[in-house]
């Protein structure tokens, strides 16, 4: 599955290349069309897209992840603020209804009772779920001076739902602490998260969208044991439409 993730990586990279040096026809397109940001107005937003990306942290960095889904938005204000950072703020929504996530298969036990134990099985490998941001707040950089490159930032927040407990626990080594009845993690997870990115308008209704986040993937402790993920490097492509 990490190739599958590594692949995501490359069409990210060459779908931003193409946009960006492609045919002249191409090229005099753009630069006769404005984006969908101008002073005064405020668009909506709908789109799909692609994401993917790896564990950073050393526990970590054998997990990969990818998902499909859409996202909405809405720009709340006029163009605002000095110089590069004159902007607009959106407020959005992520829902991604494929949802992955693949990490090693490692050997668990159940415990009963202390010297109870059960024989190892496996746990761990792949995880499928429903990912869902309903806090997604962005700045977008509309004072960079190029109308159809549009960059920006976001923060937000959001959870995850998995069809089994995420992360899997277990050992070797084994122990009653770590394989006991008291040791599971959740199938709820929380997702803070912060990301830049880049818009690529196609027209005033059309923009092709690259998206760089780093998200943190915690149960806040709704298990008894939170082993989380730390820190993620998700990449994100998508095409959107706007209004």
């Amino acid at each position: 599955m990490t190739r599958i993730v590594r692949s995501l990586f490359s069409l990210c990279a060459l779908s931003l290349a193409t946009f960006l040096s492609s045919t002249p026809a191409l090229s005099q397109a753009a630069a006769a069309s404005p984006s969908a940001f101008t002073p005064t107005h405020r668009p909506l937003e709908f789109g799909v897209l692609a994401q993917g990306g790896v564990g950073l942290t050393e526990d970590r960095n054998d997990f990969s992840f990818l998902m499909l889904g859409g996202q909405a938005g809405k720009v709340l204000t006029s163009d605002i603020g000095p110089g590069l950072l004159h902007g607009n703020f959106e407020y959005g929504i992520q829902v991604f209804p494929f949802w992955q996530s693949y990490t090693p298969t490692i050997q668990r036990r159940t415990c009963t009772a202390p010297g109870a134990c059960s024989a190892p099985y496996k746990t761990g490998g792949a995880y499928t779920g429903i990912s869902i941001t309903p806090i997604l707040l962005r700045w977008n950089f509309t004072g960079s001076g190029h109308r159809k490159l549009v960059p920006w930032a976001q923060g937000g927040g959001g959870m995850i739902w998995t069809n089994h407990k995420y992360p899997g626990i277990g050992g070797p080594p084994y122990n009653e602490v770590n394989d006991g009845p008291a040791a599971n993690t959740s199938v709820w997870n929380f997702t803070p998260q912060f990301g830049v990115g880049l818009h690529y308008f196609l027209s005033p209704q059309r923009s092709v969208d690259f998206g760089a986040n780093a998200i943190h993937i915690s149960s806040a402790s709704l298990g008894d044991k939170n082993p989380g993920v730390n820190a993620s490097i998700q990449f994100s492509v998508g095409y959107t439409w706007w209004k």
